[in-house]
């Protein structure tokens, strides 16, 4: 079961963590969900960047529903209630997992009746970072990743069917359409595989670069069609044991056009890998 960090420091989509929360969405709370009012969970501290950012971030994009920003200590009060709904990130870690990992998620969730902040009937999930890295890796993010939620909830709304089948399939069939646009990778969440541009191009024909965070900032902020960047969430050397996820999104329509995750190990290292190219290139 997810355990909640309720910012004292600091989607995956539904079909991935079903295994840990019973809860699939239906279309009649997805109806409900859409008729809420959406509460912005904040973090503690006055100074945090992560709400600085979501504030900006949800005034300039969110639309899904209407929205107010909240404190942790009304965070509980309002879980119960069924027209409420709640953004807000959590600490996941997984039940059948004996390294213990765990990772800073951001849901978007339904309240209801007799539920607490523990068991909320979550719409969406999706890894921000592995817990204890720094924020900074993906603060800058949000705004795009702000913009699937909502995409997301939209789909499964009109397509219900999707909630049930292999959705991951229906992100991944995506892929061929990175092959006209420009992947943005950082240096530094490249296996050594596949670290320098002339051992990437041998894999991957199509158009790339290795570029810094600010150049994917600035395609975010510019809604650059040209450009799917990689969002990248692994445990950065605190431990050798945990999941790398690895999500290729677009800049401007926010889409996922490739997800996939592994087990880090010596042979698997922590960033994207040989395989993963090797299947974006197909």
């Amino acid at each position: 079961m997810k355990k909640l960090l309720l910012f004292l420091t600091a989607i995956l989509l539904i079909n991935f963590i079903s295994a840990q929360v019973e809860y699939l969405p239906t279309k009649e709370d997805l109806g409900k969900l859409l008729a809420t009012k959406t509460y912005v969970v904040l973090e503690e501290s006055p100074m945090s960047d992560f709400n600085f950012e979501i504030k900006d971030v949800i005034e300039k994009n969110w639309t899904i529903t209407k929205y107010e920003f909240i404190k942790n200590d009304e965070f509980e009060k309002l879980s119960s209630n069924e027209k409420c709904s709640f953004l807000y990130t959590s600490l996941v870690s997984f039940e059948k997992d004996k390294t213990e990992s765990r990772y800073v998620f951001l849901h978007f969730s339904l309240g209801g009746p007799n539920l607490t902040i523990d068991d909320l009937r979550d719409m969406v999930s999706i890894p921000l970072s592995y817990f204890g890295t720094d924020p900074e890796n993906y603060i800058y993010k949000l705004g795009t990743i702000i913009r699937f939620v909502q995409n997301h909830v939209n789909l499964i709304n009109e397509k219900p069917e999707l909630i049930s089948n292999n959705i991951f399939k229906f992100y991944n069939d995506n892929v061929k359409d990175i092959h006209t646009k420009t992947l943005f990778l950082l240096q530094d969440e490249l296996s050594a595989d596949i670290s320098t541009p002339a051992r990437i191009k041998a894999i991957y024909p199509y158009k790339f670069k290795i570029v810094t965070r600010e150049e994917i900032n600035q395609a975010i902020k510019d809604k650059n069609d040209e450009v799917v960047f990689l969002h990248k969430v692994g445990p950065e050397g605190k431990r050798s044991l945990a999941r790398c996820y690895k999500i290729i999104i677009g800049a401007a329509d926010a889409n996922f056009y490739y997800f996939d995750y592994h087990m880090v190990s010596e042979k698997n290292p922590d960033g994207l890998l040989e395989s993963d190219l090797k299947k974006m290139a197909k």
